[in-house]
């Protein structure tokens, strides 16, 4: 089972979120009572994902075909230093007047993010999951493994299935993708299906697509701990997992996470 912070809509990331503003809402309770610490937290909340979504539309703005597309939040984008300046700024103008609300503020700010800091780290320092050695099969018919595939390159896996409509929709985005990034490997591992099954889909939806596994038995996502699908991992070039997308990629989640690949390459 993998411990990702930065997959997408992934609920482990709220949890953190969610326990951090308790802590703080509670140091805040303590220290202000009666000054309504809890809702402003709240409202800083909303406010810092309003302002981390509209950091990251404007760093990706170019990739996004429309309106909706920047409002649909499936795509799992945000921009966390963003959000925590939109936050930032609203809390100084709360507090700007109204003095006694000061103090118990910045001490459950600090509280807030002195837990999420912690609760971050000691996740992050989690061993990170390896590529599979697993036994795969490519569509083919010819055996594998991802360490195989990748070539000493960084490589993205996407886990899908083809009764997943999120899936198909993200399909193209990814396609694009790697005939766009030569030195990144991209690899589909369909989940529990039969051959048969996959050529079909691949020929109805008129998909061209490189390194296609079958997976029968659905041991990657069971390995990796994936409860849903599309799911989407992105190893380096020493095959160490740096994050992953639960949830459909959009054109500019997917370059976000592209990027953090090619900072990890060595220099």
């Amino acid at each position: 089972m993998n411990s990702i912070m930065s997959i997408g809509p992934f609920p482990l990331a709220y949890a953190v979120l969610g326990l951090s503003l308790l802590i703080g809402a509670g140091v805040g309770r303590y220290l202000g009572k009666g000054q309504g610490i809890a809702s402003l937290l709240l409202d800083l909340l909303w406010l810092g994902l309003l302002g981390a979504r509209l950091v990251f539309i404007a760093l990706w703005f170019d990739l996004y075909p429309s309106l909706w597309a920047m409002i649909d939040l499936r795509d799992g984008g945000y921009n966390v230093w963003g959000g925590l300046v939109a936050a930032l700024l609203y809390a100084g103008w709360r507090v700007r007047l109204n003095v006694p609300l000061r103090r118990p503020l910045a001490w459950s700010l600090l509280a807030s993010i002195l837990a999420w800091g912690a609760m971050t780290t000691m996740l992050s320092m989690q061993k990170s999951a390896p590529l599979s050695a697993l036994p795969l099969q490519h569509l083919a018919g010819t055996k594998t493994t991802l360490a195989k595939l990748a070539e000493d390159k960084p490589l993205v896996l996407n886990l899908w299935a083809s009764w997943c409509p999120p899936c198909l929709r993200e399909m193209p985005v990814l396609q694009a993708a790697q005939a766009a990034e030569p030195n990144i490997r991209f690899v589909f591992a369909n989940q529990g299906e039969a051959n048969a099954v996959v050529e079909q889909y691949l020929h109805k939806n008129k998909l061209n697509l490189n390194h296609v596994l079958v997976d029968p038995f659905s041991l990657l996502a069971k390995e990796y701990g994936t409860v849903a699908f599309p799911s989407t991992l992105f190893f380096s070039a020493d095959g160490q997992l740096l994050g992953s997308h639960l949830g459909e990629l959009s054109a500019a989640s997917l370059a976000s996470k592209l990027q953090l690949l090619r900072s990890a390459q060595p220099k």
